[in-house]
Parts: structure tokens; sequence; C-alpha cells
């Protein structure tokens, strides 16, 4: 019988993976991947797949490639079945299962069958590496009862193993360092196998064969890239020997994904404004018809909601196929009592900005905002006028105010909270006080003032009396003609970017001239790269210039505009959410620029 796995004989110690005989027994192959991902890491596969490959470049390709998980397709009879082998190979029984439509697809080519008889799931269960890494066995799943007329297929892939690979992420998509690994990979004998990109997950996977004499059981390599790499997808797909460059599908289907990404947000804005998540556990399963009584909904459109939603790991089928739906800890965030809930940027997102959106042509064509087009109004006084949707949009801010978690140990934050004096950190348009409220919690010697429209004020002194910060604040109703003198500490979280360069040069001469000339001043925003890597910044310079007539922009963009106010910039530190702090100050000499 020729198989793509090797006898125990034909590898060394390190690297035995069960005999000709064995590859029919399904636990054995569960519990061989499994091993094999606690016992190996980078350095040591690399050598087994890619002979030849030594020295610095080994070094250099393993400092670059995180060895992930090692995946398998099995052949379970049952849903209990599965759990038996599972817990047979030490691996966790309640891990949640997911369709896999391309091993699904791959198969029903293979076989010449049709794909909806394929019920093709795929479980990521948990193991460790050897240092404590926290890594996965990819476990691809096809039920098949007994004299059920897939056994042929369970046969055919058990002998071949197909399926079976090992995966490796590349730690920082860089562009230049993955056509580098390419070229590394493909020079030591591995050839293009395919890949794709998934909208869904933001991700490139390559998919390599290895060479014939490489010392491993797994013949197929998966490298996977954060990201969008899509000149590296096109030049990978290219040396695949199996592909024609000049077949439209795979583009087509490309494509067709991409134009399907409004449907996910009306989905998501469905999910959280039907109050499904709050209906749902996350321990257990719950069935369609009870949701549906306790969300008010039809149940068989209500099924055909979460089924979509599974595919994006909003909620998880019941594992034994029945017909019921749990939360996932992603999900979870869409949850109104979660204390990380993201429920408002849904509504937002999915409600105002989403109809905007639907006019983005006429910001193109003209450069004004589609959101004055749609309402007849900016946005900031379209919110004002409508109490529910101020706070709607003050609620969707503070969800992303995770970005902020770590504001607080910034050195300007601490050394102003150990100064011998007080010190007063002015929060600029700061919203519902959602940041000043964390910075002052931080450190109790800090005061605060808070400068915003008079509808927002009275919000954030609700917000910061609730965290037992009112007493060290100060309130200022107005425009950013109206910034305080005096400050030790100013901040502008997420401000600029709604505004033109004018505008931006504006508000920046308005806190050059409150600012003592020891005062600093903190900028969060996000950046637009300078190498065109993908980046939420990116993202989001479409949706302010849509909504808002605003835009993001790069570091040295920023440090131009600070300059024209007569500040510089000193320095910057990542945020989470892709986010920025930007450290400045007066600039050491000369007169400001007048305004």
């Amino acid at each position: 019988m020729t198989t793509t796995l090797p006898a125990e004989a034909t590898l060394p110690a390190e690297a035995v993976l069960p005999g000709e005989t064995m590859l029919l027994d399904d636990t054995a192959r569960l519990r061989a991947a499994a091993a094999f991902v606690r016992e190996h890491d980078s350095a040591t596969l690399l050598p087994l797949l890619l002979p030849g490959l030594r020295g610095p470049e080994l070094e250099s390709v393993a400092a670059h490639c995180r060895f992930a998980h090692a995946g398998l397709l099995i052949f379970p009879s049952d849903p209990q079945d599965l759990r038996t082998r599972f817990a047979d190979c030490g691996l966790a029984t309640d891990t949640p299962a997911q369709p896999s439509v391309v091993v699904r697809a791959r198969l029903a080519r293979r076989h010449h069958r049709d794909a909806a008889e394929l019920d093709v799931r795929i479980l990521r269960p948990r193991v460790h590496g050897p240092a404590g890494e926290r890594r996965v066995v990819e476990v691809f799943t096809l039920p098949v009862p007994a004299r059920s007329d897939l056994e042929p297929i369970a046969a055919h892939e058990r002998a071949r193993g197909h399926e079976a690979h090992l995966a490796f992420a590349l730690e920082h998509p860089d562009p230049l360092v993955l056509r580098g690994l390419c070229a590394v990979l493909t020079r030591h004998g591995a050839r293009p196998d395919g890949g794709g990109y998934n909208p869904h997950e933001d991700g490139t996977v390559l998919y390599f064969t290895t060479p014939a004499d490489a010392a491993c059981g797994y013949r197929r390599l998966e490298l996977y890239v954060p990201g969008a790499h899509h000149d590296a997808l096109a030049a990978h797909l290219d040396g695949h020997p199996g592909t024609d460059t000049t077949d439209t599908s795979r583009s087509a289907e490309a494509l067709l994904r991409l134009l399907t990404g409004a449907w996910t947000t009306q989905a998501l804005a469905a999910f959280a404004r039907l109050r499904l998540p709050e209906a749902m556990e996350t321990g257990a399963a719950t069935g369609i018809r009870e949701l549906a009584r306790r969300t008010g909904t039809h149940p068989d459109s209500l099924a055909t909601l979460l089924r979509y939603l599974t595919m994006l790991d909003v909620v998880a089928e019941h594992p034994e196929g029945q017909d019921g739906f749990r939360l996932t800890p992603l999900g979870g965030l869409l949850r109104a009592d979660s204390p990380d809930t993201m429920r408002p940027l849904a509504l937002m997102y999915g409600g105002p900005f989403y109809r905007s959106f639907g006019a983005l042509d006429h910001t193109v064509r003209t450069g004004q905002p589609a959101f004055d087009e749609l309402f007849g109004e900016n946005h900031f006084d379209h919110f004002a006028r409508d109490p529910e949707l101020a706070d709607l949009f003050d609620r969707s801010m503070a969800a992303s105010s995770r970005m902020f978690r770590p504001l607080p140990a910034h050195p300007v934050i601490t050394a102003a909270a150990q100064a011998p004096a007080t010190r007063t950190v002015v929060d600029v348009a700061g919203g519902n006080g959602e940041l000043l409220g964390r910075i002052l919690t931080a450190h109790p010697t800090l005061r605060g003032r808070l400068l915003e429209r008079p509808h927002a004020v009275e919000a954030a002194r609700r917000s910061l009396d609730a965290t037992g910060c009112g007493a060290r604040c100060d309130y200022h109703s107005g425009d950013f003609a109206d910034v305080p003198h005096g400050g030790d500490v100013y901040v502008l979280s997420r401000v600029l970017h709604d505004w033109d360069d004018d505008r931006c040069r504006e508000i920046l001469r308005h806190c050059a001239r409150a600012m003592p000339a020891h005062a600093d001043l903190l900028i969060v925003e996000r950046l637009l790269p300078t190498d065109g890597s993908p980046s939420l910044a990116t993202a989001w310079d479409l949706h302010m210039m849509c909504n808002v007539g605003g835009r993001e922009r790069s570091a040295e963009h920023y440090a131009r505009l600070l300059a024209d106010a007569g500040l510089e910039l000193l320095d910057r530190s990542p945020l989470p959410l892709e986010a920025y702090v930007l450290h400045a100050r007066r600039a050491p000499a000369g007169p400001m620029a007048a305004p």
C-alpha cells in the first residue's frame, strides 16, 4: 500500500509517526499528531521538512516562523465516538466545532461527490509545546457511520493523508520577510501547492509540498500570515504546477467574499439589536425554539442567522448536531452586560454609519462627507439633536476604551502623578470622560479638567461621579477655542482624525496657547502605515472621510501639523487596537505660528 506517511523505520527517532498498519486507526493518528505538536518546535522541525536547511539560514527562518499546529482528517462514527477518541488522546472533549468549507470542497472534488453530502467540521483542541507554548491540533472530522457509503472515502484518505499538514505562523507580517521565506522554502525543495486569503480571519495561507527526501511523515506545509498579502499569494499560486494563471475562478471567489462583507456587518448588528447575546449561554447550548421564544423571533429565520454567525465564530452549534447554539467568547463581547462590551459599536456601524457608507460614491465624487448629504447636517450636530443617538455614540466610543488601558502608565502621566505639587490633566473634547476617569483612578494625586459640548459634559459628570473621581474634576462647556489654560498634561484622544488639516492646525494652536512652557501634550490616534501594509488606520481613513470629512494620518504628517502650531513631536508609543500615543511639547525656540 502506498502512503504519504512513511513507516516508523524510515524516520529519525525525533519524528516517529504511526506505521502503515496504524494509519487505519484514527485514534493512533490523532494521538501521534498531538504528541508531535507537544514535542517539536520550529528549530527541530524545519531541518526534517527541508533537508539542507542548516546554520544561520535555519536560525533566521526559525526566528520568523512559529510552529503552530499539526492537522489531520479523521472519520468518527458519531459525536460520542469523537469525544471518546479525544479523551483517549488527552484532548478536551468539549472543543467547539465549526464547518470546514475548504476541506469539504477538496474532498468533494477528489471523490466526485456533492459537497452538501459531506458534513466536514474543524476542531482545534489546545495542547502545549515543549516550553509551554500554546498550540493546537487542527482536527478535521467527517462522520462515517458503519456501512456508510462514505467508507471508501475514509479508507482512501487514511491511506494517503491528503489533509495531514504542519503549520507555521509568520510572527511579523512584513512583505519582504514573507517573500524571503518563500524563496528559502522553494530553494530547499518545497513546492507551492495552493493557498488563499480568508477575509473573515484577515489571514493569508500558503501551502507547500515538502521534498521527497524530507525526514518527516508530514508532506504538506502550511505558512499562515496575518493580513492580506495578495502580491505574495499571486506569485505563490503562479508557482503551483497545477494552477492555471488564466483561470479567473479564484479571483471571482475572493471578490465574492469581499462583496458580502456588508452581510457580516448587518448580521452582527441584528444579533445585537435582537438581544440574542443576552439570551444565550457560553457553557451550554440553547435550542432554537427556546431562543426564538426568549427573543420574539421566527425560529427558522433565527437558525439561518445563527448558522451564518457560526462561520464567524460568534456562536457555536450544539456538538451533537442538535438544533442548539451557544455563545462564544467573541460573541460575548456583544452582550450589553459585558465589561468590555462592543454592542454600541455594532449598533452604530450597523445603523447610521452603515447608511452613510451606502453613499460613499458621493464622498469620492465631491470630497464632501456622505453623512452630511444623507442626514442634512454633520454628524456632531445630528447626534447632539438626538439624546439617544448621542448616548449611543458616546458608548460606542467607550467600547474601544481598551486602547486606553496602557495610557495611565505613560511616563508623562506617571511623572505628573509623582510631582510634589498637584498636577492637572486636561482632556480636550473628552467625550463621556472614559479616558480621564481611567487616568484619575490610576493616579489619586492628579486632578482633571474636561472640555466638551454641554450635552456631553453632563454625561461625563455622571460617568466620573460613578467612578469616584468627580470631586477631583472640573468641567468646561465650550469649543476648541475654550481650551483651559494652566494645565500640566493635555490630552487629545481620537479628536484630530475628525478634521481636515486646517482645522487640526487651529485645534493644536488653541492647545499650544493654553499650555504652559512645561506642559505636555498626548495625542491618541491610529497612524497610517508608510509601507502599504494592512492596517486598521487605512480602514478608518475611509470611515472618517465618508462620515465626518476627517482623515487618518502618518506620524510624519502629524509632526508637520504640530510644527505648524509651534509644537514638537518628541516620540510615539503603541497602544492596543493599532493605536498610538504621540508625545509633543512646545517647540524650544522660535515664535509660535500665527493663527
